[in-house]
């Protein structure tokens, strides 16, 4: 990345130059930050779990059962972001209602519409879940990945293939990712769309983070996340795998370090809804991080583009971005400023902060 330069633009700028390695950072503007349901407070939003707590129970020292105290303590603290998709309340022990999550619950509950939340391979924390005569129809992008075919295929060729619109390659794209996370490191992560685990594993493996969550809509790619952690023998003692709709995040407002979304955006049913709930489950000075798809290189077509996107999104099921402008003025809406960018072809990652 010796390459990599960066320099302000303002909005009414030229859409910046093609190459791979060019980043620019686009005009802050700041924004109130899109405010919670929970009775968090700022302070409270803020604290990040200790990275020391991390080894606690694979300490070969002291006592037993302060370690086991430690990691208990770590699991706890952990499973206290969860919260109601309905409400947004912190869920609670389904056993003891005034007591908060512990390893040993296999189901949650909402303290205010009582609703519970079971875990097998994971929790499944969607809206919908547990109602037995109603089912809803997905956009047709993500129904797509909720297939047993793609999400089998998604790591054994599909993804590899997005090479073609730019995107450098799985290891490239994770140095990346992790240069623009680094002032989250010791915190908790959302890798959102996580598919079947590739950036999870990679971001558990690296031990920057005390706690790894990797969330999708699709059952089937969450199952294919599992075989693989269990393949690589990752210990699950810092990742849980949430079910859940990207629209509607079951997280306590403001507890969130960083979110992570490679090639997720464009398949998004509406990208403003889910940036606004990133916003949302973002501490101040959190960070999201996201990749996609940005149309602009071929400049001829963007006024037909412009004209047809509506119907193309609507056949597709895909969102089809014009430029980063565009990006950048939908995080600024949801109070997420400081947007900066690397594009390569049709490829871009950029970051933004929560408002502090």
């Amino acid at each position: 990345m010796a390459a990599i330069r960066s320099a302000p633009i303002s909005a009414a700028a030229i859409v910046a130059p093609r190459g791979f390695g060019r980043r620019r950072r686009l005009v802050p503007c700041l924004a109130a930050p899109a405010g919670g349901a929970s009775g968090v407070t700022a302070s409270a939003s803020r604290k990040m779990l200790p990275r020391s707590a991390l080894h606690a129970s694979a300490s070969t020292t002291g006592a037993p059962d302060r370690d086991e105290a430690a990691a208990e303590s770590l699991v706890r603290a952990e499973l206290s972001k969860l919260a109601c998709p309905i409400c947004y309340y912190p869920l609670v022990s389904s056993i003891d209602h005034r007591s908060p999550p512990s390893e040993s619950d296999s189901s949650l509950e909402c303290p205010t519409c009582k609703k519970l939340y079971s875990k097998d391979d994971y929790w499944d924390l969607t809206v919908a879940v547990g109602s037995t005569e109603y089912s809803e129809t997905m956009p047709a992008a993500t129904e797509l990945f909720r297939t047993q075919l793609v999400s089998f295929l998604y790591e054994r060729g599909w993804r590899q293939n997005f090479i073609w619109g730019g995107f450098p390659g799985l290891e490239k794209e994770f140095e990346m990712a992790k240069d623009y996370l680094k002032p989250t490191s010791g915190g908790i992560i959302i890798d959102a769309s996580c598919g079947s685990g590739l950036f999870s594993r990679l971001f558990v493996k690296s031990g920057l983070y005390c706690l790894v969550v990797a969330l999708d809509f699709s059952e089937n790619m969450l199952k294919q996340c599992k075989e693989f952690i269990k393949q690589e023998n990752i210990s699950d003692e810092r990742l849980v795998l949430v079910r859940a709709d990207i629209s509607r995040l079951p997280f306590v407002s403001g507890s969130i370090d960083a979110l992570h979304a490679g090639a997720a955006i464009h398949c998004w049913p509406s990208p403003a809804c889910a940036i606004a709930e990133i916003s949302r489950v973002l501490r101040p000075g959190g960070i999201f991080v996201g990749s996609t798809f940005i149309a602009d290189v071929l400049p001829p077509v963007i006024p037909l583009l412009r004209i047809g996107r509506p119907y193309i999104d609507q056949i597709t099921g895909n969102n089809t971005f014009l430029s980063e402008l565009e990006l950048e003025d939908l995080c600024r809406a949801c109070g997420l400023v400081n947007f900066t960018f690397v594009r390569n072809g049709f490829y871009i990652m950029f970051s933004a902060t929560k408002a502090s």
